[in-house]
């Protein structure tokens, strides 16, 4: 099981043909991913050939031709598709998102970086009532090892395993999968760090507290609004699983923003202090470096039933 990424995935890349969007889907492709195809009106009709880089699950030494269509629509009808990446330049995501959702894609991981808020706020409202989930946007999107990943986190540091990850950050998400490595992933989700994102903490929880091969939960937050306050309460009224979690921004500075957009705060509001004690009070082991935090998820399943039911609060 995995949540919302499996290996029979089918994923268009809107962007493909650009520079960051051939790098990554050469990478997506090394994972094991089923590209099916590339989205570009100006290039519908090519093919673009990728020399596969040796992956823990890709087709090392391959070429693998992936066609070009000229609208999202077209390529989920001639391919099946239901997974769409985005690598468009931040002038033009909201619209390609819009048509990823009109043609009624299951879920759109968004990469780019540098949206409009606004942008984001509209075609995230847009998504929801077409029914299409969005992931990001300004993340590194999602991967379930040994199956498929859909954006660009590396496939070759973490195994497959039982842990369930759901992170505002890209770089902590890559260290706590390389420091659990050995223990290994059901999905790790990148949710991004902007003010508004289109999936969210809680959604995570609720899917990884529904996956029958999660046994455990690493939730990674960060200074800046109250979404992992929000999380904390979800956490005690309905995960039961249990869940262990690190805040990044103790030193931060107070009114600075701190690398992403969502992280900034204000007076007490928003601090990493306050969003551990919501975490603490609802049953949640909360590290204080990302390497703690990995000693905790160590220490928990090594306990005497490490699937066991906990219940928080």
């Amino acid at each position: 099981m995995a949540i919302y990424l499996t290996k029979d995935s089918r994923v268009l890349v809107q962007g493909m043909t650009g520079g960051e969007g051939t790098k990554h889907t050469r990478r997506m492709l090394a994972a094991g991913t089923n590209v099916v195809g590339g989205v570009n009106p100006r290039k519908a009709g090519r093919t673009v050939d990728f020399d596969v880089p040796r992956g823990p699950n890709g087709r090392a030494g391959a070429t693998v031709a992936v066609p070009v269509f000229g609208s999202v629509r077209e390529g989920m009808a001639a391919t099946g598709a239901d997974v769409t990446v985005v690598f468009v330049p931040p002038p033009f995501t909201k619209a390609a998102v819009v048509e990823a959702a009109d043609a009624g894609i299951g879920l759109a991981v968004v990469i780019t970086e540098g949206v409009p808020v606004h942008d984001t706020v509209a075609f995230t409202a847009h998504a929801r009532r077409r029914g299409t989930r969005i992931i990001g946007p300004n993340c590194p999107g999602l991967i379930t090892p040994g199956q498929s990943g859909a954006g660009i986190i590396p496939a070759d540091i973490a195994e497959p395993g039982r842990i369930g990850l759901v992170s505002k950050s890209g770089t902590l998400t890559y260290q706590l999968m390389y420091e659990l490595r050995d223990v290994g992933f059901s999905t790790c989700v990148g949710i991004g760090g902007d003010p508004v994102v289109g999936t969210t903490h809680i959604d995570c929880l609720a899917a990884f507290q529904d996956d029958p091969d999660t046994d455990l939960i690493v939730l990674i937050g960060e200074i800046g609004g109250d979404a992992e306050e929000r999380a904390a309460a979800y956490i005690r009224a309905h995960v039961t699983k249990p869940v262990v979690g690190y805040i990044a921004g103790f030193t931060a500075p107070e009114g600075r923003t701190m690398g992403h957009a969502g992280a900034i705060v204000s007076g007490s509001s928003g601090t990493a202090q306050a969003k551990k004690r919501a975490l603490e009070a609802a049953g949640v082991q909360v590290g204080d470096t990302p390497t703690d935090t990995a000693r905790l998820v160590l220490a928990t399943l090594a306990g005497p039933d490490p699937g066991r039911d906990v219940t928080h609060g």
